[in-house]
Order: C-alpha cells, then structure tokens, then sequence
C-alpha cells in the first residue's frame, strides 16, 4: 500500500513538472511601448489628404494689402421707373437670376391712359400736319406761300414724330395694357437680381432708390487700399493674387487694371482695382479681402513650403515628411522668409522631398502619441 501511494504521488509530481517545464520553455513576446506602434496612413484619411513635393525656388517676399469686392461698375444696372404707380406683383427674389425681357414686376399707374392719349393726340396732329404741309407746296407753286413756311412745318412735323416714337418705344418697352391701367417692369439684360427694394403694393416714382439692381457677376472688381508707404511697390500691370476672408486658402490671379490718381478723403488712402474673373462665384461683392503683390525676386533660393502644410506647437514650427503610407515623420522647420503662400527654409529637405499639406492636425497627433 505504501508503494502504491509512493508511486501514485511521484508520477503526479512528475506530471506536474513536466507542464511547468513546458510553460517555462515556451516563448513570450512583451508587448510594445505606446511610442513605438508604427502608424500607417487609414485609406479613408488618405484618400482626404493632400500630399505635395517640395519645390526649390527663388525666395519672394510679398506686400499684402487689403481690400473688397465691388460689382463690375461697366456691367452693373440700377432701375428706376419712368412712370408713377402701385405694385401689383413682383415676380423676382434677391438673388435670382433672369433673363432679358422676363417680366420682374407689373404696376398700376394712371399714367398709362394718359401715355396713350398722348399718343392719340400726336397721331392726329402728324395728320393734320401732314396735310397743310401739302397744301403749303401747292401754294408755292401758285406764289402764295415761302420756302421758310415750308421748311418751318417740315420742322414740326419732324419734331412731332420724334415725340410720338418715344412714347411708341416707352409703351413698348413697357408693355402697356390700356384697358386695365397696367405696364410691366422686365428685366433689361441677362443677370442677377444683387438688390431689391421693391414689393406688391409699394407705390413708385421717379424719384428714390432704384428698385433693383442687375449685374451678371461674371467679372468683378477688386478696389485695393493702398496707403503712402506702399505706393513704391506698386505700379499698373503689376500681376497679384486674390484670396477671401470666406476662401483664404484659394487665391485668383490678376493685375492692378488702374490706380486713382486721387486719395481717398474718408480712408486716407489711394485705390487701386483689380479685374478678376469669377466663374464660380464665390467673389461676391461686399467681401473683404487680401491683395498680394510681389516684391522684387530675390536671388537667394529656398524651399518652398505651403503654409497650409505647417503646424504650430510649443513655439516650434513642424511638417510632416511623407515616405511612404507607413513612413512618416515630424520635421522641424526654421523659416528664414515667407510669404501668404509659402514659407522658405534653407535646409533639411531636398526637391524631392514630399510632405504633407491636408490633416496635417490629425496626422501630427498620432505622431506625437
């Protein structure tokens, strides 16, 4: 019996050492330090993000003056009426854009009635006119009527059809209705509705504000405030770049179009205006804006970097240098120039260089994990 137990309680021994053997010679793998997990690009956030080379190229400075957006002055109609009358309906929102001749407003106005009574009357009197002045030629050839009387009823007559065509082309335009009193505002060109102030039951004259405004807004102004200290810099035809307070990271290439030869009593300064092109019409007329003029080019060379690609933290400057998808790194930059699109630094990088320029924030935070 007590060989059994001997037995029994070495072979369970034995068991149990041979598992805590195994254990011990199995191998474990310690897991990683937070810092060293490689971080990859996610194909979502890539897909988002912008990534460009470093360009090495002259050093320019730039003087950056401020600025708005007006309406295209050569492109822009303010309507006022020619008549008096009462609103019936406007047809238009602010904003809208129309077409030439599409009806904006109908009034009702007393003055239509008496337009066409004016008409009448004109008719009726080139008639008559027309008459004596035949009868006038038969009595030249008798001796009893002189050339001056001729010539002075051929002057009425000429002046009276001037008078009847402007109100033929008043009606016209306006499209008159006799029988009910009513004529209809149209629109004079193709556009957009930029002001309105006009309602159903408004009454209107010649008088006031316009009751709308048009312009196509497919080219505006740029009006630059230029003070004294800058006027060195600036000269006609120097090219510029444009950016909005709504778009700051697109910029619209122009050129100073003409510079007021006349400062500017309220702002103590001289404008300058710009033509830009706007087929996206994000330039919208009352928006400030920034107005980038080159100095002159430097000789000295830098890397480019774009602003939108550096990231501030703890009063250092830093980009991203992409390698590859799971190969990126944080860079510190020391600036020796800059302008509103670039900023220029000396070393570190090469023209093949690539960073990168969109969610950069994102991107610097995994790094700095």
């Amino acid at each position: 019996m007590k060989n059994t137990l001997y037995l029994l309680t070495f072979a369970i021994t034995c068991q149990l050492t041979s598992i805590s053997c195994q254990r011990n010679n199995s191998p474990t793998q310690a897991p990683s330090p937070a810092g060293d997990e490689e971080f990859c690009f996610p194909e979502d956030l890539k897909q988002s993000t912008t990534i460009e080379t470093v360009l090495y190229q002259p050093i320019q400075e730039q003087l950056t003056l401020t600025g708005k957006i007006e309406y295209n002055e050569n492109d822009f109609i303010a309507f006022k009426s020619l008549l008096e009358g009462i609103v019936q309906e406007v047809n238009f929102e602010l904003g809208e854009y129309v077409q030439k001749g599409t009806v904006l407003a109908v009034v009702r106005s007393h003055q239509i009635q008496e337009q066409y009574q004016q008409k009448r009357h004109l008719e009726n009197q080139l008639i008559l006119l027309k008459k004596q002045l035949e009868t006038k030629r038969m009595l030249l050839l008798d001796g009893m009527a002189s050339n001056p009387e001729i010539l002075e009823l051929e002057h009425t007559i000429e002046s009276t059809r001037i008078e009847l065509e402007k109100i033929n082309q008043g009606l016209l335009l306006y499209r008159a209705d006799t029988e009910t009193g009513n004529f209809n505002i149209v629109a004079p060109k193709n556009g957009y509705i930029v002001q309105k102030k006009i309602s159903s039951g408004q009454p209107i004259g010649v008088e006031g504000d316009p009751l709308f405004s048009l312009s196509n807004l497919k080219q505006v102004w740029v009006m630059v405030n230029i003070y004294a200290s800058n006027l060195k810099y600036i000269k006609q035809n120097d090219p510029v770049k444009v950016s909005t307070i709504a778009y700051p990271d697109q910029y619209y290439s122009g050129k100073i179009d003409k510079i007021y030869p006349v400062f500017d009593d309220d702002e103590h300064v001289l404008k300058a205006r710009v033509v830009l092109d706007n087929p996206d019409l994000r330039l919208m007329p009352g928006l400030s804006a920034d107005i980038h003029i080159d100095k002159t080019r430097s000789s000295d060379y830098g890397y480019a970097i774009p602003n939108k690609a550096i990231i501030f933290s703890k009063d250092k400057q830093y980009v991203v240098r992409y390698h590859s998808d799971c190969d990126l790194q944080l860079f510190p930059i020391v600036p020796i120039a800059s302008n509103a699109q670039y900023t220029f630094v000396k070393e570190g990088f090469s023209e093949m260089d690539k960073i990168v320029c969109t969610n950069t924030l994102l991107i610097f935070e995994e790094l700095s994990k």
